[in-house]
C-alpha cells in the first residue's frame, strides 16, 4: 500500500508490553471520521456521492442484463467486461453505503466485525480487477497479434479458467491479509480519519507488532503494482507494434480502435491507483488520501460502463433490444 507507510510498518516500533496491554481495553469498534471535518459541505458531499454511487450500480447492472441475455455477445471481451462489471459493484458496494450513512451522522461507528467484512470485500474486489485488466489485455494482444490462432487461444473453457483464477487468487491472497489482521490487538485509539478501511491505516492503530503484515503488503505491492502493470504494458507493447505494421492508415485506425476503450479503462485505473498509494511522506494529506479513494472506487466503476457503452455498438445494440428505450 502506501510506500511512505510501509517503511514505518516494516520497522514498526516496539509492541507494548503483555502488561501494558493488560490495563488497556481491546477496541471493539472504529470510528469513520470521514467528511466530518467539513460540516457545510454534507448536503453537497451526500447529493454527490449518492448521484455517482447509483450510476456506478446502474451502469455496471445494465451491462450485466445486456451480455447476460444477448448470445449474440457471449464472447471473451463481453465476457471479462461482465466480471470486471460484477468486481466493480462489488467495489463500489462495500464502501458507499457506509460513507454514504456516515454523511448523515457527520461520522461513522462500525464494529471490529463490520471493519473486517468490508476489508476483504474491497481488497478483494479492488486487487481482483488489476489481474482482470491484464488479462483483458491478453485478450486484446491474442486478438490483434494472433488473429488466425485466436479462437484456438481464447476457448471457452480457457477463458472461464483465467476469470476463475483471477477471483481465486485474490481471494486467498485477501484471506491471507485478513488472517494476519485478526491476529492484531488494538487498544486504541480507534479512530480513522478516512471514509473507508485499508490495511495499512488499520495497522498503525495496532497495539501488536505488524512486521509479518507489513513484510506480507510490500510483496503484495510488488506483484499487484509492479509485475502486473509490467505484463499489462509488454501486452500493449506488443500490440501497438502489430498495429504500426498495419500498410493502410484506416485500417489502424480500426485496429486502434477496437482496444480504445479497455486502455482508456486501464490508463484511468493505474493512473488512480498508483496517485493512491506511491506518495511521498511530504506530499501526503487526509484530504489527498480521501481524493484518491475517491478515484479507484467510486469514479471509475461509475465511468467504466460510460466508457465500454459510448464506444461500443455491441453493447449499446444488446441494450437498446433488452431495453427498447435506449436510444443512441
Amino acid at each position: 500500500m502506501k510506500l511512505w507507510m510501509e517503511i514505518h510498518l516494516i520497522f514498526p516500533e516496539t509492541p507494548p508490553s503483555p502488561r501494558t496491554m493488560s490495563n488497556q481495553t481491546l477496541v471493539i469498534e472504529f470510528i469513520l471520521q470521514g467528511f466530518s471535518e467539513h460540516p457545510e459541505y454534507r448536503v453537497l458531499l451526500f447529493s454527490c456521492f449518492l448521484f455517482l454511487y447509483s450510476r456506478a450500480l446502474t451502469g455496471n447492472v445494465l451491462i450485466i442484463l445486456a451480455i447476460t441475455f444477448n448470445p449474440g455477445i457471449h464472447t471473451p471481451m463481453y465476457f471479462f467486461l461482465f466480471n470486471l462489471a460484477t468486481m466493480d459493484i462489488i467495489c463500489t458496494s462495500s464502501i458507499m453505503p457506509k460513507a454514504l450513512a456516515g454523511l448523515v451522522w457527520e461520522e461513522s461507528t462500525i464494529s471490529y466485525a463490520g471493519c473486517m467484512a468490508q476489508l476483504y470485500f474491497l481488497t478483494w474486489a479492488a486487487s481482483s480487477k488489476l489481474l482482470l485488466l491484464t488479462v483483458m489485455a491478453y485478450d486484446w494482444y491474442a486478438a490483434i497479434c494472433h488473429l488466425l490462432h485466436y479462437s484456438s487461444m481464447m476457448g471457452k473453457a480457457f477463458c472461464s479458467g483465467l476469470a476463475s483464477a483471477v477471483w481465486l487468487l485474490c481471494a486467498v491472497n485477501t484471506a491471507i491479509h485478513m488472517g494476519l489482521m485478526l491476529r492484531l490487538d488494538f487498544c486504541g485509539p480507534n479512530v480513522i480519519t478516512h471514509f473507508f478501511f485499508e490495511v495499512p491505516p488499520l495497522l498503525l492503530l495496532s497495539c501488536s507488532s505488524t512486521y509479518v503484515n507489513s513484510v506480507m503488503i510490500v510483496l503484495v505491492d510488488a506483484f499487484y503494482g509492479i509485475v502486473n502493470f509490467l505484463m499489462t504494458i509488454a501486452y500493449y507493447g506488443f500490440i501497438i507494434s502489430s498495429v504500426l505494421k498495419v500498410q493502410t492508415a484506416a485500417g489502424r485506425q480500426k485496429a486502434f480502435s477496437t482496444c480504445s476503450s479497455h486502455l482508456t479503462v486501464v490508463c484511468m485505473y493505474y493512473t488512480t491507483v498508483f496517485y493512491a498509494y506511491v506518495s511521498p511522506v511530504s506530499g501526503y494529506s487526509a484530504g489527498k488520501s480521501k481524493l484518491a479513494g475517491l478515484l479507484y472506487t467510486v469514479l471509475s466503476p461509475t465511468l467504466n460502463p460510460l466508457i465500454y457503452t459510448l464506444r461500443n455498438k455491441e453493447v449499446k445494440a444488446a441494450l437498446r433490444k433488452l431495453f427498447p428505450f435506449f436510444r443512441n
